[in-house]
């Protein structure tokens, strides 16, 4: 079996397309916010969003760490 080398060259590229695509996602949550009454799927997006905003900064902590190597 063969292994495929660890290839990170374009990893932080790779990185900073999720950060990307997870703050689109805090922004389309949020305008759905307008559409619902529901207090529990409005506390839901609450928590969602939090969580994305925790994943955003870990992802920002990973390519600083990229660029260093």
């Amino acid at each position: 079996m063969n292994h495929r080398p660890d290839d990170r060259r374009d990893n932080a590229q790779k990185l900073q397309g999720m950060v990307q695509n997870t703050l689109e996602n805090i922004d389309k949550a949020e305008e759905s916010m307008a559409f619902t009454d529901s207090e529990e799927q409005l506390e839901s997006i609450r928590q969602k969003n939090e969580r994305r905003k925790e994943s955003i900064e870990a992802f920002r902590q990973e390519i600083k760490d990229e660029s260093h190597t």
